[in-house]
């Protein structure tokens, strides 16, 4: 799916969240705005936010900026003959998101996020991806050759909102002790140690979380005050 069209599930979220009075494909400081509605800027992400880093820090300087940043949960797998073509089958794909999936995005957001005019909002969205057979040399279609012709919404499960660090830290465990480490994160969060690491990583670059100390090589953090 060429990254230059836009997506059906782009145009139903943009829709959602611009209203009927909105401004759509606003020309602003030599960006393109998805959508302003009431004074806000409203810019709509599939990709990675540290693609749209540099414009969102820039727009924040005179602008309230809210961007979405969709987190599939659930992708229903449409296999085409061709493109365009007729419904093969379709299938749920064993990968599942999770809100903690932020993390991933927001590692490459940490110089951005928080900013007094920017709010993060990530629906959790369940998603059909319609694909087509590739064009490469092999004479089998494998899964893993296939383009992606397009995507669409099929329902929004929850949508999570941030601002400050206080909403990152409500991510972590109840049960966490004061003062932690990756080790403590993984466990309680039932995720890979590497995972807990990049959460950590955030929440100190993002000003939440604080090193306090070492646990023999793991670092030991604690909530900043």
């Amino acid at each position: 799916m060429p990254a230059t069209l836009e997506t059906t599930l782009h145009r139903q979220l943009k829709a959602l969240y611009a209203g009927p009075e909105a401004r759509v494909e606003e020309r602003l400081e030599g960006f393109r705005i998805d959508a302003v509605r009431s004074g806000q800027l409203v810019e709509i992400q599939h990709g990675s936010l540290g693609a749209i880093r540099d414009k969102i820090a820039r727009l924040l300087k005179s602008h309230a900026v809210l961007v979405v940043k969709p987190l599939v949960v659930r992708k229903t797998l449409v296999k085409l003959s061709k493109r365009g073509g007729r419904e093969l089958s379709r299938r749920q794909s064993p990968k599942q998101g999770s809100l903690l999936s932020l993390f991933d995005e927001l590692v490459y957001f940490t110089r951005v996020f928080p900013h007094d005019n920017l709010t993060l909002e990530t629906p959790l969205v369940e998603i059909e991806e319609r694909r087509y057979p590739g064009h490469g040399r092999r004479r089998r279609w494998r899964r893993d050759d296939h383009v992606a012709e397009d995507q669409r919404l099929l329902a929004v499960q929850a949508v999570h909102r941030f601002r400050t660090t206080s909403d990152l830290l409500a991510l972590l465990p109840p049960d966490l002790p004061p003062e932690f480490h990756t080790g403590h994160l993984a466990e309680q969060l039932g995720i890979r140690r590497w995972i807990a690491q990049r959460i950590a990583y955030c929440l100190r670059k993002t000003g939440a979380a604080e090193i306090c100390g070492k646990c023999g090589n793991a670092l030991v953090y604690r909530r900043a005050a």
